[in-house]
C-alpha cells in the first residue's frame, strides 16, 4: 500500500457520504444514546461516546484550541448524551480531561500523531440513566472486518448519523485504515465493530487520508491507548475542573464565561 497522505479533521467538520442514515428519532437512535455531542468552548463541537457511566472517549485533538494550540479548559466542554432535535438524554460538564501521553498537537500530521490521537473525559457526575448505556470497547479489528461510525457534523449538528458499511482496509503502525468515506468527518466519533451483533468501540475518527487516490478514514487502535489513559486518570494527571461550573450550559456560538481550571503535572 502506498504512503498515506494525511489531514487532521477539524471540529464541527462535514462527512460527505450518501450511505449515512440519520438517527433523528427516538426509535432510530435508541441503541446509540451513549454517543453524544461534545460542545467545546462555546465555539465548536466534536463527537464522543460513553464507555463507563463517567468516562467519555473522543479524539485528543478535539481538546486543543486550533488558533493557539493550547489545551482547552475542561470546564468549557459539555457532553450532550443522545443529543437530537434540541434536547439530550443527559447533560454533563467535564471535570477532568486526559490525552495520550505521547500525543503532540503541534507535531506534524503523521501516522504517529493519529495513533496517539485518543482522549478520555471524566464527567462531573456519572450518567446513570437506563436510556443512556455505556458501550463496550473491543479488540483491534482485522483487515476486512466490518465497522461502522456514529457521528455528528456541521450539516447534522442536531442529530447523529450512522454509517455501517465500512471495512478495515489495513492496519499500519497502530493506525486503522478504513474504507469509510469521511471527508472532514466529525472528530472523535466512535468506530464500532459488530461481532456477535454487539456494537463495541474499536477506534475513534482522527483523520482523513488518501490511499492511491481513494479517500479513507483513519483511527487509532485502542487497547494500549486506553490502558495508558486509565493509568493517567488513576495517577491524577490531566486538566482538572475542581468544582462544577456555575454556568448552566455552554452553547455553541454563545458568549464565553471564565471558570477556573488547573493543570495537574505528572
Amino acid at each position: 500500500m502506498k504512503a498515506l497522505v494525511l489531514a487532521m479533521l477539524p471540529v464541527s467538520a462535514i462527512a460527505d457520504d450518501s450511505r449515512l442514515r440519520s438517527l433523528d428519532t427516538m426509535d432510530a437512535g435508541r441503541a446509540w444514546m451513549g454517543v453524544g455531542r461534545l460542545d467545546i468552548d462555546g465555539t465548536g463541537f466534536c463527537t464522543g461516546a460513553l464507555i463507563t457511566p463517567e468516562l467519555v472517549l473522543t479524539a485528543a485533538h478535539c481538546l486543543y484550541d486550533k488558533a493557539s494550540g493550547e489545551r482547552i479548559d475542561p470546564a468549557r466542554i459539555e457532553f450532550l448524551a443522545g443529543w437530537r432535535s434540541g434536547a439530550a438524554s443527559a447533560y454533563r460538564f467535564v471535570r477532568r480531561a486526559v490525552v495520550h501521553p505521547a500525543y503532540d498537537y503541534r507535531g506534524a500530521t503523521s501516522p504517529q500523531r493519529v495513533r496517539n490521537d485518543v482522549a478520555l473525559l471524566e464527567l462531573q457526575r456519572p450518567i446513570r440513566n437506563t436510556t443512556v448505556l455505556p458501550f463496550e470497547t473491543g479488540a483491534r479489528p482485522g483487515r476486512g472486518s466490518d465497522v461502522g461510525v456514529v457521528s455528528y457534523a456541521r450539516d447534522r449538528a442536531e442529530a447523529p448519523s450512522l454509517q455501517e458499511v465500512c471495512s478495515v482496509m489495513a492496519r499500519q503502525q497502530g493506525v486503522l485504515v478504513m474504507s469509510c468515506d469521511v471527508d472532514f468527518g466529525s472528530s472523535g466519533a466512535p468506530i464500532f465493530s459488530f461481532d456477535g451483533g454487539v456494537p463495541r468501540i474499536v477506534s475513534v475518527v482522527s483523520a482523513k487520508a488518501e490511499v492511491e487516490g481513494e479517500r479513507v478514514a483513519l483511527g487509532a487502535a485502542l487497547e494500549e491507548s486506553l490502558e495508558l489513559l486509565h493509568g493517567e486518570l488513576a495517577a491524577g494527571r490531566g486538566y482538572v475542573q475542581e468544582a462544577a461550573p456555575r454556568m448552566q450550559r455552554v452553547i455553541v456560538g454563545g458568549p464565553r464565561n471564565d471558570t477556573g481550571a488547573k493543570f495537574v503535572k505528572p
